[in-house]
């Protein structure tokens, strides 16, 4: 079968050729690397870059604007980003909303001409073959990550919101209003006008230890709204993705009441086992695989032991696992390489 007819099937239980396997390197990678070394690695592995071919010239990634080192980057929203290097998306240094007496100002950006980023032609996006996990392999769009509750404390400032949560300020209801139209017009335009079958929600909620809200202010401010947004997706007939780096599990029944197929977390940082007992089965789990300790500090044997333990404990022949890696500066890379090595081994574990 072919990439898009697996990944589906994985989503579905409908039985998979195959665990779908993503190997994201992102563009600061080709500057902290010796590309030769890069190259040869992913010429080594054609499981994971089928459609791969060596260039002979230097590669010279084009960065995102708000990941240009050096040089601030204001989005749709007013919000001002800074970066240190090239490729990495950096903070907001300047949050447009801090003090509230600027809120009956505000205008947002148009949906139809801009999405979080910055300027979107949606008759172009429509002819453009959309990429899901970095390869083209299926139709998909991504309403931008960081949609809601991080776009609220880039408005807002991250203290400031959980102030605005806590002290149950009234213009945070008229913020969060304002956010989610936006937002659902980005859906319908994906929709309509992309003719998107995959929508991606993708918002950061965990810290190392626990969500950075609690659950009862995201139940009450920020569920409501995700409802809202992705129930047009989920008419259409939509896979519905989210993402979310960090300790989520506070949050993780909350996020199924939702309504998403996907749900990609990290792994260790919410534990192996849990995810097991709490979502194997129930939701595709879609595993972001460790960039913090074993990967980044452990040998290769103990990353082919991790790689085989998520896939034993957390895969099936039914499907129901996809495995995603996001290489950074920093990974060494005999430990690259055993991520490959892993990564193509078990992806036909249930085969």
């Amino acid at each position: 079968m072919d990439a898009r007819e697996n990944i589906l099937r994985a989503v579905r239980f409908e039985r998979p050729e195959s665990i779908p396997m993503i190997f994201h390197i992102n563009p600061a990678c080709w500057h902290h690397y010796p590309q030769s070394a890069l190259q040869a690695l992913m010429e080594a592995h054609p499981g994971l870059f089928p459609d791969f071919q060596r260039s002979e010239e230097p590669i010279e990634p084009e960065y995102l604007p708000y990941a240009r080192a050096g040089i601030e980057f204001t989005d749709p929203w007013g919000c001002v980003w800074q970066t240190t290097d090239n490729g990495i998306v950096g903070t907001v240094t300047k949050h447009p909303l801090e003090s509230w007496q600027d809120f009956d100002s505000f205008t947002p950006p148009d949906p139809d001409r801009f999405d979080h980023w910055g300027p979107i032609d949606w008759s172009r996006k429509a002819q453009e073959a959309s990429q899901l996990g970095f390869k083209r392999q299926i139709t998909a769009g991504e309403i931008g990550h960081g949609h809601t509750f991080l776009k609220l404390t880039d408005l807002r400032g991250y203290q400031n919101l959980l102030y605005d949560m806590a002290d149950e300020e009234p213009r945070l209801s008229r913020l969060i209003a304002l956010l989610e139209e936006f937002n659902l017009r980005l859906v319908h335009n994906y929709i309509r006008e992309a003719r998107v079958e995959w929508m991606g929600y993708g918002e950061d909620l965990g810290m190392q230890i626990g969500p950075m809200l609690s659950p009862g202010h995201f139940g009450r401010y920020i569920k409501p709204s995700y409802k809202r947004i992705v129930q047009p997706a989920r008419e259409a007939g939509c896979v519905v993705h989210m993402h979310s780096d960090g300790d989520i599990r506070l949050l993780v029944e909350d996020l199924i009441d939702v309504g998403f197929d996907v749900l990609n977390l990290q792994d260790l940082v919410n534990g192996i086992d849990w995810i097991k007992k709490n979502l194997a089965g129930k939701v595709c789990v879609d595993l972001d695989i460790d960039r913090q300790r074993i990967t980044f500090a452990g040998s290769p044997g103990q990353i082919d032991a991790l790689i085989r333990e998520e896939v034993e404990k957390l895969g099936s022949k039914q499907g129901g696992l996809m495995m995603i890696y996001g290489l950074y500066p920093g990974i060494p890379l005999e430990n690259v390489q055993a991520l490959m090595d892993a990564m193509e081994r078990y992806m036909g574990y249930y085969a």
